[in-house]
This record gives C-alpha cells, structure tokens and sequence, in this order.
C-alpha cells in the first residue's frame, strides 16, 4: 500500500509539475515583454477581466485603464524591468487555477514582490490578478508608517 500511495503522489507532482512550469513561463515573457517594450505581448498575458495592483495605495487598474496609462510607456521603446528571482506557483484541485508569488529584482524599485492568479481558459494560462509591492523589513515598518501617516496629512 505504501509503494502504491508514493506512486500516486508522485503522479500527482508530475501531473502538476506541466502546469506550474507553463505558469511561470507565461509569466516569465509577461516580465521580458515590458522589459522589450512588447505592449501588444504584455497586455496579451492579461485576462479581459485582469486587475492590475500597483505600489501606491491610489493603483487598482483594470486591464483597460492599465493599458492606456501604459501605453505612452511602451511607445517610448521601453518601459520597466522586473526579473523573477524566487517563485512559488499553487494550482487548485482541478489545476485550471494559480495562485503565484515572486520576489523580483527591479532597477527602480529595488526588491519588490509580485502576487496574483492566473486561469487556464481554452488551453492558455492568462494572468487575471497581479499585485506589485515593494517589502518593507519590519524594523523599517514604524519610520515607513510615520512617513505614510505624514504625506496623508499634507494637503
């Protein structure tokens, strides 16, 4: 029974280990195409329906608005760079659904960190959700906050 049960949760990584990869591929030529200023590939690993989170607490963007706001970015023949350097991929029971995180390495953040979800429609992973922050260290977090709390109270 043991060998039996080892088989099946071997098949079973293997069975997801396709979809994670196919994941992290989407997502790995989303990061090249901004950095190529590709609008037309970047926006076309976006989900009609995607929401795009950005740093500042003021950046909820659906695709449409993200797309506009982008578009003088991507003309200028070059937008933003972001490379993956750790990334973690969760599908769901039925495997048409991810959930990602991953830390990237960005000339003009600095460290920052990506989330979001990802579904597979007719055969093609599209990124429905992506969530960019920049991390702050916890020994950082008082003085971040009083800076915060003081551009909130300017007029």
């Amino acid at each position: 029974m043991r060998p039996a049960l080892l088989l099946c949760a071997t098949l079973t990584l293997c069975a997801q280990a396709p979809a994670e990869k196919a994941v992290a591929t989407v997502l790995d030529d989303w990061h090249l195409a901004a950095s190529q200023a590709d609008e037309v590939r970047y926006f076309g690993h976006l989900a009609e329906g995607a929401v795009f989170l950005g740093t500042d607490a003021t950046e909820r963007w659906t695709k449409a608005a993200f797309q506009t706001w982008a578009h003088p970015i991507f003309q200028r023949g070059k937008a933003w760079s972001f490379k993956a350097t750790r990334r973690a991929v969760t599908l769901s029971k039925d495997g048409r659904t991810a959930w990602f995180d991953e830390d990237l390495d960005t000339p003009n953040l600095g460290p920052a960190r990506g989330t979001g979800v990802a579904t597979q429609e007719q055969d093609r992973w599209q990124i429905q959700q992506y969530n960019l922050s920049v991390p702050i260290p916890n020994a950082l977090m008082k003085a971040v906050r009083a800076q915060i709390e003081g551009l909130a109270k300017k007029p």
